[in-house]
Order: structure tokens, then C-alpha cells, then sequence
């Protein structure tokens, strides 16, 4: 007996002084809890700071199958508060075997809750329901540029948007919590327990180039004049001449970007980079800008412009006839003359003319900064018809984007130099606040100052000329220089009804500081008749926003349509 107790001892004292770190160690994964921290979701700002979309304190609420004793009656404690079936928490609460053998003590219920409905769940004392700290995302403006912000799961993941173009940078890394707990009723961190944390990553935030008051009332006006079309869509742009900065990009149809599942997904696109169409006249400019350069025509070329002109099987007309009579170019401009501009283009050849539609931007996406940017398609020369060189020059038979046509006459504007457009100013970092502006912008030569000035002066004719097509587009007080335009929309290569209307156009003409494009898509046509409006009143509020003076350095210039 006393060797018996002896041996008993001697394996007591093994077990409790030589063996107990093993055994310590073997049953401690069995102790374990492991607890995400979700990392806070950068923001996005607008130019001066104000949030277009930020992540605000809120509760997740988990289970631990382990310990809940009745899924049902805790679902249908739950259901009420977490707008969720009975069904769907209840399932959600069903024991499950994870892959390591061990049973899930963890199962996230609900997230971005409330913190007054967080507290009355835990008032509620719920076997296995605990609560702890997350975030939701917020949109203060619901529709205020929602089709640029896109939106987030519940999960806090970018899905659409520039929430899912820039998520790897915005979602930071979540941290982990790891602590040793009891079981049963003593399921509480164990005081000197095991326990590490490792903390959660912030993530960045983005500053937008976007001018919030500006946004709105683009998307306002846009609103307001697309009444009188229905089915229709439409995109206003506002670049910032010098920078290539977009100051407001708006898209109609819109949506509440807080309430993105009671909307259709075509709501939710953005126009502005997404909305493919020949563009019709206001590529005009970009014919007159290459023959300009390239010196087959000088701002005082006059040209006997007949009432149609046939390029292969296709006769080409003017709305407005000149018989015959030479023509200058601003009245070309201002009439919109399809058969002047053709007969510029035969002397600039395609080859040419296809070269300056690159350097303008067009057949690429501008980078801009908006994820599934539409590239556009121009036609490579050796595709051209007959047709073709009556089609290309005055804006058909060319595939581009709202965006793209912005940035071609911001390179007008800006003395010939073209500046890609972009959506981003800066990154702030979520761990230190370090502000990291945005990469440069793409810039090259297009025009010399010179013939970029020569154009700007013929595109004023297009508002100041009388019976000129884009009268409706003039802001009072300010010289505007312009272009109208008449184009046609394509879907997966599907001509579709109607036609687009859209007015380019910068001020004050003299020294552009803005460049304002607007197009609208209008199944029953009259999208025309929308887009000058809506420029004029968007261009007067952008220059009285930015407190433009008016143009008081010189008269718009006197043009002849039919010289003598």
C-alpha cells in the first residue's frame, strides 16, 4: 500500500510540475474565443472635406451555438429588433462544425445595428447572444452623387462605385481578438487567462476632386429639365479647365445610394463614363481643330458650300442651305454644317483625322477614376466606307462617352494642352492622417495656343450668330464658346430609338475657366432641346459659385456666315 500511494505521488507531482505546460497547452484551443474587429471603413470627402459617404459607430449582433438552449424563442426575441425572419436567425444559430472538428462559438446575426437596439437586445439577457462594437456606412446625401459613390454589403465590402474601385484601399485589415474563456455558464474571459489582440487597420479615406454645392445643383438642373422626356438619360459634366479636375459629374436617372436595393441597376450606372454614342456635331470641333493645326484651313478659309454633298452611297445635308455661297468658318460652326465640315475633313484626309481623335482622347478610356469605364471605338481606317468619310467627320460612325467629349474641349480650352480628367485629389491615411495627393495627370500637346484660340472664337458663333443652333445655350453676361450636337445611341451594338442631344461648351470664352458638357438620350427625341438649358443654367451657376467676373475685357467678336 504505502509503495501504491508512493507511485500515486511521485505521477501527481509529474502531472502538476513536469507535464502541466503540455497539458495546458493541449487543452487550450478548446478555451479559445476568437473575435474579429472589424477595421473603420475610410471616408470619401468632397474637395473641401464635407463626407459624401462615411462609416458611423453601430453594434454587431453574434451567437454562440454553443450556448444558446432555444434557437426558437431566441429568433422570435430577436426578429422584432433585427428585422430578420425567425427562419433566417434561427438557421443562422444552428450548431455547426467547423473545419477544424471544433463546434462554431461565433455566428454573426446582424450587422451595423443601432446602438439603442443593441442595448435592448442585451437588456434582453439572451443565453449565447452577445453584442459588440461595428460601424455602417452613411450617406448624408442619399442621391448627391451616388452613381459616382456606389455603395457597400453589410459586410462593409465596395460593390459598386468608386466603393468598390477603390475598396482594397477604403476596407483597411481587420484586427483579432484571442482569449481564453470558460465553458457553460462560466463562458466569461478567464482573469490571467490567455489573451491577445491584434488591433484593426484603418482605412484610408479618399478627397474628391467633386465640389459637393456644385454636384447638387448639377444634378438638380439635370433633374429638372429631364422632366419634359421621359425614359430618357442623361449626363452633366463639370471639368475644371486648367487642373482636369471634375467638379460635378451627375447621371439621370439617380438612386438613394443609402437604399441601393430599392433601385434598378441601370439607375445606378454612371452616365457620364458608361454612356456610349455617336456624338454627332460637337465632334465638329475636333475636325476644325486638327485641319487647323495641320494648316489646311486658317481661321479666314472661306469655302462654297453646296446643299449636299454624296460620300459613297449617302448624301449628306444642312439643316441650314447655303446655296452654294462661300461659307466662313465660324458660320459653318454656327449652322452646324455637315457639308462644310466634310469637305474641311477631305483636304485633312482620315489618317489625320483619326490621328487628332486619339490625341483628343477619343478609342481610350480617360482613366478618370471610375471602375468599368466605357474605352468608346473609333474606325480604323482601313474599315472606312464610302459613307464613312461623310459619317466620321461630323460625329457618326464614332463610338465615345460624355466624359470623353468633355475632355476634348477642355483641351480647346486649355490653350491646346489636353489634361485627363480625374475623380481623385488626395488619400488621407487612416493611421496617421497623412495626406498623399493623387498621381499627376496625363497631359500633351493637341493645338498650339494659337489655333486653340482661333477655335474658341469660331465656337462662339455657335451661341451669338443669329439663328445659330446654340442661342439657347448663351449665358448673359458671359461670352461662351460652344458646340450643339445631334447624335444617336447604340446598346450592344443595337441602334436605339430617338437621339441625343448635347451642348459642350466653356466660358468665359476668352480665358476659359470651365468646361460644362451635357447630353441626353431621349427615346422620343427633344433630348436637344434639354441640353442647351440645362448648360446654360449649370454654366451660369458654376462662374457665379466660383465668382467668375463677367467678360468685360472685350466684345464677342462680329461674324460673317456668308462673306462678301
Amino acid at each position: 500500500m504505502l509503495a501504491l500511494f508512493a507511485t500515486i505521488g511521485i505521477r501527481l507531482v509529474f502531472l502538476q510540475a513536469v507535464d502541466t505546460p503540455a497539458y495546458a497547452e493541449a487543452g487550450l484551443p478548446d478555451r479559445l474565443v476568437r473575435v474579429d474587429l472589424p477595421a473603420p471603413r475610410g471616408a470619401i470627402y468632397d474637395r473641401d472635406g464635407a463626407p459624401l459617404a462615411h462609416s458611423i459607430e453601430a453594434r454587431y449582433v453574434y451567437a454562440d451555438p454553443t450556448r444558446v438552449k432555444d434557437r426558437t424563442a431566441t429568433a422570435r426575441a430577436l426578429s422584432p429588433l433585427l428585422g430578420l425572419p425567425v427562419s433566417e436567425l434561427a438557421e443562422r444559430m444552428k450548431p455547426r462544425t467547423l473545419e477544424n472538428g471544433r463546434a462554431s462559438q461565433f455566428e454573426y446575426l446582424a450587422r451595423g445595428v443601432e446602438i439603442p437596439t443593441a442595448k435592448q437586445i442585451l437588456d434582453l439577457d439572451l443565453d449565447g447572444i452577445g453584442v459588440h462594437r461595428d460601424e455602417r456606412r452613411e450617406v448624408p446625401g442619399g442621391d448627391l452623387a451616388a452613381n459616382l459613390l456606389g455603395f457597400t454589403s453589410q459586410d462593409m465590402i465596395g460593390l459598386e462605385g468608386l466603393e468598390a474601385r477603390y475598396d482594397d484601399l477604403l476596407r483597411g485589415e481587420i484586427g483579432r481578438r484571442v482569449y481564453e474563456a470558460g465553458q457553460g455558464d462560466l463562458g466569461a474571459p478567464i482573469p490571467g487567462g490567455y489573451s491577445r489582440t491584434t488591433p484593426a487597420k484603418p482605412g484610408s479615406s479618399l478627397a474628391l476632386t467633386i465640389d459637393r454645392d456644385l454636384q447638387f445643383r448639377c444634378q438638380r438642373i439635370l433633374g429638372t429639365q429631364m422632366e419634359r422626356t421621359r425614359g430618357s438619360v442623361g449626363a452633366a459634366i463639370v471639368l475644371d479647365v486648367a487642373t482636369g479636375e471634375v467638379l460635378a459629374q451627375a447621371s439621370h436617372p439617380s438612386y438613394n445610394a443609402a437604399k441601393p436595393e430599392e433601385s434598378d441597376p441601370t439607375d445606378r450606372e454612371d452616365a457620364a463614363t458608361s454612356f456610349i454614342v455617336d456624338p454627332g456635331s460637337v465632334h465638329k470641333a475636333i475636325t476644325f481643330g486638327a485641319a487647323l493645326q495641320e494648316g489646311v484651313i486658317t481661321p479666314d478659309t472661306t469655302l462654297p458650300v453646296p446643299n449636299a454633298i454624296r460620300k459613297g452611297d449617302t448624301w449628306f445635308t444642312d439643316t441650314h442651305p447655303a446655296n452654294g455661297r462661300r461659307m466662313s468658318l465660324p458660320g459653318m460652326l454656327a449652322y452646324s454644317s455637315n457639308v462644310g465640315t466634310i469637305e474641311i475633313a477631305d483636304k485633312l484626309g482620315r489618317d489625320r483625322l483619326i490621328d487628332y481623335q486619339k490625341r483628343f482622347g477619343l478609342g481610350q478610356p480617360t482613366g478618370e477614376g471610375m471602375p468599368g469605364e466605357a474605352s468608346g471605338r473609333l474606325l480604323p481606317a482601313d474599315q472606312w466606307s464610302g459613307s464613312s468619310e461623310g459619317s466620321v467627320p461630323i460625329g457618326h460612325s464614332v463610338d465615345a462617352t460624355p466624359l470623353q467629349m468633355a475632355a476634348a474641349y477642355a483641351a480647346i480650352a486649355n490653350n491646346g494642352t489636353y489634361v485627363q480628367p480625374h475623380l481623385i485629389k488626395e488619400v488621407i491615411s487612416g493611421t496617421d492622417g497623412k495626406r498623399t495627393p493623387a498621381k499627376p495627370p496625363v497631359t500633351r500637346p493637341v493645338l498650339s495656343p494659337q489655333n486653340a484660340a482661333a477655335l474658341r472664337t469660331m465656337l462662339e458663333a455657335v451661341t451669338t450668330v443669329e439663328n445659330a443652333t446654340g442661342l439657347a445655350a448663351a449665358v448673359p453676361g458671359y461670352r461662351v464658346a460652344g458646340k450643339t450636337g445631334t447624335g444617336l445611341r447604340y446598346v450592344d451594338g443595337k441602334l436605339q430609338p430617338g437621339e441625343v442631344g448635347s451642348f459642350i461648351g466653356m466660358a468665359p470664352a476668352e480665358n476659359p475657366r470651365y468646361v460644362v458638357a451635357v447630353f441626353v438620350w431621349s427615346p422620343g427625341g427633344g433630348g436637344g432641346a434639354v441640353a442647351a438649358p440645362a448648360f446654360r443654367q449649370i454654366m451660369g451657376f458654376t462662374l457665379n459659385h466660383y465668382r467668375v467676373p463677367p467678360s468685360t475685357d472685350g466684345k464677342t467678336p462680329k461674324f460673317e456666315v456668308f462673306p462678301r
